[in-house]
């Protein structure tokens, strides 16, 4: 099913590329992570999926086609191709100064900024594997992540007035004995950590150059650890590397037909998985322009709308809630927008934006579908697209048996591909549960196929286990949030279920309001719902409105404390009318 990391260096053989004999596996196994199969990967290179490209030939190969081209774009900020990489390529070089070498791993804990972009092609120029944390992690997280990917560098924002960065850094060095340097990216300097805009000062680009040239890096070797996107618990690390990554943002943009003159508007975590493998990192390996988002104010994004006039967007739930009313106002000009990335809801957004929308499917883990643009209607409207690979294999599989499911029948996807994970890192008993035998991996959602047109499609349907039994009737979470999220007052929705001393679970939703707009009551959300065409079983029996979501270790929605809140809520009320 995976193979090991002495099975991978012990069976590394040559594969002739034309230009003489080629190692198709990696050169240094490091311990813990699980390399693919060398046959799977023998056929992926002669395929032509994968290379012996590295990310930084790729952003190479860009900086010299498009040298002055914009790279990075935003408020009082301009930044080329030709200076972010002179810029990288320094700060590369005084990483390895500080006495940092090639496969040591980095915390990033950063928020978007142009600094974030040059600290991580340092990192991939150095041969340093950025491990992708989310700055509102704190010690429960960056503790457990330092420590598993025994990090020697942890770089902090800086500059948060709300929070004190570096001192919270100083704290995890104190607790991690691998943590050896801390580099802030902004603010004042402080004693004892490294700045970046001072490292860069300090040494030239030939010195920078002549020590790098000493660095060989890997095609075939970890490029970055991204983080698993679960809902509950410490995430898993997912190794993402050079030549897949490369592979998998190229054939984003292969798909959606990005272009070197194309503009993106970004305003999620550059970090996360689906930004920099399907967004940004798509972006810089084409040419185009990425806009750094300051904050995440409304008149800050139409400012940047405006001024940068993006012909591409990645727009998630709650920035559409911040701009909505703008929108209808006249006030967000897409006019020069050729597509809109979302993650589910594209007719309704297409109608509100009026740019085409294209549904995406993907995971950390691998397999990324999106709808394209040459696709009908329907299947824009209805689906998730089809996978941006044609390598990608995707089975749906009746839930707990490896038994195919009939087509259009709901059942979980399992996945297998040249972008694909064969194993979490350091994790050997939930590797051996992630996988069928046959090595697909399980991605624990639901999903069905649609025949449109002679092509396939998927639809995703929601998580597995994200289900609600009310008295016996599975109810699932995720159709029910897909549902209630077309009513006007909601900006956000999360749905949960509360013990029942009768029907053993009750169905709450859980919203964040739109700006301007009361609470729907629960019998308004069900003559919405019966409106809607969802059955009554589904209809929730209680609402309550958050300012925010609680997050998980993995800066997502965390639907375990969310549950906590409202059963203690539930329980709450039950008391005061008991009394």
């Amino acid at each position: 099913m995976t193979i090991t990391t002495n099975e991978t260096a012990t069976t590394a053989k040559q594969f002739n590329a034309g230009a003489g004999a080629r190692l198709t596996q990696v050169a240094a196994p490091i311990p813990g992570v699980v390399y693919p199969r060398p046959s799977e990967l023998d056929r992926y290179v002669a395929q032509g999926a994968l290379g012996f490209e590295t990310l930084v030939d790729g952003f190479s190969s860009v900086v010299r086609q498009f040298p002055d081209n914009v790279a990075l774009l935003g408020p009082d900020l301009h930044v080329t191709y030709a200076q972010l990489d002179s810029l990288s390529t320094r700060l590369a070089g005084a990483f390895l100064q500080q006495g940092l070498q090639p496969l040591d791993r980095v915390i990033f804990q950063l928020r978007d900024s142009e600094q974030l972009v040059i600290a991580f092609f340092a990192c991939l120029k150095a041969g340093l594997i950025p491990i992708c944390t989310m700055a509102a992690h704190r010690e429960r997280e960056i503790g457990y992540l330092a420590e598993l990917g025994e990090a020697k560098l942890h770089i902090v924002q800086g500059d948060d007035a709300k929070f004190d960065s570096v001192a919270f850094a100083r704290k995890m060095q104190a607790l991690t004995p691998s943590l050896r340097l801390i580099m802030q990216v902004r603010g004042e300097p402080q004693a004892g950590v490294l700045l970046q805009d001072g490292l860069i000062a300090g040494i030239s680009l030939d010195e920078a150059q002549a020590l790098l040239a000493d660095v060989c890096l890997d095609p075939f070797q970890v490029a970055v650890f991204q983080l698993s996107g679960g809902t509950t618990g410490v995430p898993k690390i997912i190794p993402r590397f050079h030549n897949e990554y490369l592979y998998n943002m190229r054939a984003v943009a292969n798909w959606l037909g990005f272009e070197p003159d194309d503009t993106l508007f970004m305003p999620q975590p550059m970090v996360h998985n689906l930004n920099m493998g399907c967004c940004f990192g798509p972006f810089l390996m084409t040419g185009g322009t990425v806009t750094v988002t300051p904050d995440l104010l409304p008149e800050t994004l139409i400012s940047l709308i405006a001024t940068t006039r993006p012909t591409w967007l990645m727009l998630g739930g709650p920035i559409i809630a911040r701009l909505e009313s703008a929108i209808h106002e006249g006030r967000v000009d897409l006019s020069n927008a050729r597509g809109v990335i979302v993650a589910n809801s594209a007719a309704k957004l297409q109608k509100l934006l009026g740019v085409r929308t294209h549904n995406i499917f993907g995971i950390t883990e691998g397999v990324i579908a999106l709808t394209h643009r040459d696709d009908p209607d329907e299947a824009h409207a209805t689906t998730n697209g089809r996978p941006v690979s044609e390598f990608d294999e995707i089975r749906i599989v009746v839930p707990g048996t490896e038994q195919d499911a009939q087509p259009g029948e709901i059942g979980e996807p399992v996945f297998k591909g040249p972008y694909t994970i064969h194993g979490y890192y350091n994790a050997e008993e939930r590797n051996r549960e992630t996988f069928t035998s046959d090595g697909y991996y399980r991605s624990g959602d639901l999903m069905y196929t649609k025949l449109i047109d002679g092509k396939t499609y998927y639809v995703f349907c929601g998580r597995l286990k994200d289900l609600v039994s009310r008295g016996g009737e599975k109810i699932n979470c995720e159709e029910v949030e897909m549902a209630v999220s077309g009513h006007p007052a909601v900006a956000a929705i999360a749905a949960v279920g509360y013990p029942d001393p009768v029907f053993d679970e009750r169905l709450c939703v859980a919203i964040v309001l739109r700006q301007g707009f009361t609470v729907p009551t629960v019998a308004q959300l069900g003559e919405f719902l019966q409106d809607y065409g969802l059955a009554k079983f589904k209809w929730p029996e209680r609402v309550e409105v958050l300012e925010a979501f609680p997050l998980s270790a993995s800066g997502k929605l965390s639907k375990e404390r969310l549950r906590e809140i409202v059963k203690e809520n539930v329980e709450r009320e039950r008391a005061q009318y008991a009394n």
